[in-house]
C-alpha cells in the first residue's frame, strides 16, 4: 500500500526520503510505503492551513460538525478492515485494533456533539445597560505531533477538537503507523473537510522541528516520550506558542491486603500486558501490602504466564509483538539491568525465540526502589513490584516517580481510596480498575513531568483548542 501527504487538498508523494512500514510480526512484510515530507513541503502545508483559517472559522459550527460526523460514519464502517491494518502495522490484537478504530469514531462524534453546547458565558456588569460577555474563538492554525501506540485514537482526540472549534491543522504522525494515518485523513477528506483545512504531513524529528518553529503555527499539541517533550515545551516557551504535552508515565498500582486478590491480579495484567504495554497508561510499577504480596505475585505471574503471546491477527492471541526491533531491544535491555541489579524474574523475563519483535509479558520482584526500572519507563509488556509495609508506605512510593500520569488502587477500604485521590501525584486515578483506560468526555493527562499544560479530551480541549474574548456589551446612552 503506497501512502501519501496531504498538503493544502492534494495528496502528494513527497519530496524527503523513502519509508517502509513493516509488520512487527513479520518483520519482512511491508504493509505500507511512502516518502517522507521535505521541509520546504511541511512548510507549504502550513501555508495552506492559515489560508483555509479565516474561512474554516467562520463556517457555522453545525456545518463542521456535519463533517465530523460523516467522517465518524466512514471510520466505523471500514472499522473491521482498519483494525486489520492497525494490528499488521502496530502489533495491537485484532480485537483491541478494532476497538480502537470504533474509538476513534466515538471520538469524532463526542467532539460534532460540542455544536449543540454553550460557546460562552454571560456576566452581570455593575453598570447600567451593559452586560459582559466572554466568547471563545479558534487559536487558529494548530500542529498536532502524534505517537505510533495509539495510531488512530490519539490523532482523533486531537483533530476533532481542533476542528470542531473552528481550527486548521497541520499534523505529523509517527512514521511507524503511516497506514492509519493515511486511512483517517482520507475519511475526513471525504466527508467533504474543505482543501488546507487537514495537512498531513509524514516524517522524523526534522518534520516535527518545522512545525514547532514556524510562525505560522499559531499552538503545538504534543504526545510522546518525556525528552522530547521538553524540548518541544522548551522551543515554544521561547517562540511564546501555547503548548500541549502528554508524555511519559511510571504508573503505580497499589493492592492492599483487604483487596479482591483474584480481581486485583487480573487487572493488574490488563493494566500491564494489554497492548504489549506499549501505552503511557499502562502499569509499570506494582505495590503490594506484605501481607498479601506472595500470594498476588503468585496470581499475577500465573496470569502473566498463561497469556497467549503471538501474531495480532490470530485467534486467540492476547498480546502481540512490540513495535520495531528498536523497541523490543530497549525493553529487554530493561530487563536485563533490573536482573542484574537484583530484580527477580517470576515470569517472563527471557527473550522469545521467533519471528518478530516479541517479548514475553514479565513480572519482576524488585529488591527495592533504587534500581534504574522503578524510575525509567520501558514501555513494554513488563512490570515491576515492591513491598509495602503500610497503606501510607505504599502512597509515598507511587509518588516516588517524576512521572503522574495514571495510577490505581484495590482496597475495600472507602477512606483508603478517597486519601489516595488526596495523596496521589498523578491526573488519573482509577479505584479498583487497571490504570489505563480514559473516556472521550472527561479530562486526560498527567502531574509532575507527565504533561504540560492544558488537559485533552472532554471540554478540558476548549481550554487549548480556543482563546477567549471577554467583551463588554454597552448600549448607548
Amino acid at each position: 500500500m503506497d501512502v501519501l501527504n496531504l498538503i493544502g487538498g492534494r495528496w502528494v508523494e513527497g519530496d524527503g526520503a523513502e519509508f517502509a512500514d513493516t509488520n512487527p510480526a513479520r518483520p519482512a512484510e511491508v504493509v505500507a510505503r511512502g516518502r517522507h515530507a521535505s521541509p520546504a513541503e511541511v512548510g507549504r502545508a502550513i501555508v495552506a492551513a492559515r489560508e483555509a483559517a479565516p474561512g474554516w472559522a467562520a463556517t457555522p459550527h453545525h456545518a463542521r460538525a456535519a463533517v465530523l460526523t460523516a467522517a465518524a460514519d466512514l471510520v466505523d464502517a471500514d472499522a473491521e478492515e482498519w483494525g486489520a491494518e492497525l494490528a499488521r502495522e502496530e502489533g495491537k490484537t485484532l480485537p483491541e485494533a478494532v476497538a480502537e478504530v470504533r474509538g476513534a469514531a466515538r471520538i469524532l462524534r463526542y467532539y460534532a456533539s460540542e455544536a449543540d453546547r454553550e460557546n460562552g458565558e454571560v456576566f452581570a456588569s455593575p453598570r447600567p445597560g451593559e452586560q459582559v460577555l466572554v466568547v471563545r474563538k479558534p487559536i487558529g492554525v494548530a500542529g498536532l505531533i502524534t505517537p505510533f501506540n495509539f495510531p488512530i485514537a490519539i490523532p482523533a482526540w486531537k483533530i476533532a477538537p481542533a476542528l470542531t472549534y473552528g481550527n486548521t491543522v497541520v499534523w505529523k504522525p509517527s512514521s511507524l503507523v503511516p497506514l492509519l494515518a493515511y486511512r483517517l485523513a482520507g475519511a475526513l477528506t471525504s466527508a467533504g473537510l474543505p482543501d488546507g483545512v487537514l495537512n498531513l504531513v509524514y516524517g522524523e524529528a526534522e518534520a516535527g522541528s518545522a512545525i514547532v518553529d514556524h510562525p505560522g503555527v499559531d499552538a503545538v499539541s504534543f504526545t510522546g516520550s518525556t525528552a522530547v517533550g521538553r524540548a518541544v515545551i522548551a522551543r515554544c516557551g521561547e517562540l511564546g506558542k501555547p503548548v500541549q504535552t502528554e508524555m511519559g508515565g511510571k504508573n503505580a498500582s497499589i493492592v492492599l491486603a483487604d483487596a479482591d486478590l483474584d480481581h486485583a491480579a487480573e487487572q493488574v495484567c490488563v493494566g500491564a500486558f494489554r497492548s504489549t504495554g506499549q501505552k503511557c497508561t499502562a502499569t509499570s510499577r506494582l505495590i503490594v501490602a506484605e501481607q498479601v504480596a506472595d500470594e498476588l505475585l503468585h496470581r499475577v505471574a500465573e496470569r502473566a504466564a498463561r497469556l497467549v503471546v503471538g501474531d495480532p491477527l490470530e485467534a486467540g492471541v492476547e498480546m502481540g509483538p512490540l513495535v520495531s526491533s528498536a523497541a523490543r531491544d530497549r525493553v529487554t535491555a530493561g530487563v536485563a539491568q533490573a536482573v542484574g541489579e537484583g530484580a527477580k524474574p517470576l515470569a517472563g523475563g527471557a527473550s522469545l525465540e521467533r519471528e518478530g519483535w516479541f517479548v514475553p509479558p514479565t513480572l519482576l520482584d524488585l529488591p527495592g526502589t533504587g534500581v534504574d526500572f522503578w524510575r525509567t519507563e520501558l514501555f513494554g509488556p513488563v512490570v515491576g513490584a515492591v513491598r509495602a509495609s503500610s497503606a501510607e508506605e505504599a502512597l509515598g512510593l507511587a509518588n516516588l516517580s517524576d512521572h503522574g500520569l495514571s495510577a490505581a488502587v484495590f482496597t475495600r477500604d472507602l477512606g483508603f481510596a478517597l486519601r489516595a485521590v488526596e495523596r496521589l501525584e498523578v491526573g488519573v486515578l482509577h479505584v479498583n480498575s487497571e490504570s489505563a483506560g480514559t473516556f472521550p468526555y472527561v479530562p486526560f493527562g498527567g502531574a509532575k513531568q507527565s504533561g504540560f499544560g492544558p488537559k485533552e479530551q472532554g471540554r478540558a480541549a476548549r481550554e487549548f483548542y480556543t482563546r477567549t474574548v471577554t467583551v463588554y456589551l454597552g448600549t448607548p446612552a
